[in-house]
């Protein structure tokens, strides 16, 4: 069986409950068009004519790009099909929002009625059964930030020393959600790709920072070299911290930015210290999940001159009226 990488930071899918981006598509077709768009759309065609991938794929002994768990964890949408596992898309809906064959006829099932006729509590219920079936919905910055940081930053020690991969890319959670990716067109009713607005966007840079710091902190613990790979997610786990230092400065209603940054410097960055290291990366997480319950955006206005501005974004987002 084929999983998502769970131990660095990305969500288990598993392939059984993936219902593929078609089933998505039937409601929401502006945000699959846009979808398309994009590389993670992309990666499923192109990945394999790759030459760098091709020479990486050698160096690990994978013959198959598209069929070894290697490559297709974080480059591929996988489902079970007649007990046989297999690549239907690249990057997609359930790679974000959670493997949706326990959710998705629940989240569009307007609890047995209609839009009109649903009420307000029944909606809320809903969703919160959606939820706990495993639905990731736009609101959980967390559980979102850790999908995309679980593969963002590589999650295989080998597949940086031995394959030659990059070791991440330069995400920053902002100007890549701004981006090519944004789909946000279901509550505009496809009339505009809405971008973020300045409390979310906050959000979105402090949560980025901090699941980005969390996730190279676990990295350098499960390192068991001195190669490539620790050295790289050292220099994360420095870069993020020397972010939240500033981010601290200028916000300083928010005291878990601090405290995340005290966690940072608790364990050493070296090999064979990985206890402390995790500790320390499960005290950044539950600080985490303390800011998306206690705060919304709004009373960090410190944090704006920090966050990425349009020209910084990476690629362009999609116009509502192109996906019409």
């Amino acid at each position: 069986m084929i999983f998502f990488f769970g131990v660095h930071g990305a969500i288990a899918s598993d392939p059984a409950k993936i219902v593929g981006p078609n089933a998505c598509a039937e409601c929401h077709k502006q945000e699959v068009e846009a979808w398309k768009e994009t590389h993670h759309f992309k990666t499923f065609r192109d990945l394999p004519r790759d030459a760098e991938a091709k020479k990486i794929a050698e160096r690990m002994g994978v013959r198959r790009i598209r069929s070894e768990s290697l490559c297709v964890n974080c480059h591929y949408t996988v489902q079970r099909k007649d007990d046989k596992e297999e690549a239907i898309a690249g990057i997609s809906c359930e790679s974000c929002h959670g493997a949706g064959k326990d959710w998705i006829k629940i989240h569009s099932g307007f609890s047995g009625k209609t839009a009109k006729t649903e009420t307000k509590a029944e909606a809320q219920a809903r969703w919160k059964l959606a939820e706990s079936k495993g639905m990731i919905r736009r609101h959980a910055l967390y559980q979102l930030a850790k999908n995309c940081y679980g593969c963002h930053v590589v999650p295989q020690e080998d597949l940086v020393n031995k394959g030659g991969h990059r070791a991440g890319s330069a995400f920053e959670l902002v100007s890549w959600s701004q981006g090519e990716v944004l789909h946000n067109t279901w509550y505009s009713r496809g009339k505009d790709n809405v971008p973020a607005d300045a409390a979310r966007k906050r959000m979105l840079y402090l949560v980025g920072l901090g699941v980005e710091l969390e996730t190279a902190l676990r990295a350098v613990a499960k390192a068991t070299v001195r190669k490539p790979y620790a050295f790289f997610m050292a220099q994360r786990v420095d870069r993020a911290r020397n972010r939240l230092v500033a981010a601290a400065k200028v916000a300083p209603n928010v005291p878990e930015i601090a405290k995340m940054v005290e966690y940072a410097h608790s364990a050493a960055l070296k090999l064979n210290n990985e206890r402390l290291l995790t500790a320390a990366a499960d005290g950044v997480s539950n600080l985490l999940t303390s800011i998306t319950e206690k705060y919304d955006g709004t009373t960090m206005t410190g944090l704006d001159g920090l966050i990425p501005v349009t020209g910084q974004f990476k690629g362009t987002a999609r116009k509502a009226s192109a996906v019409n």
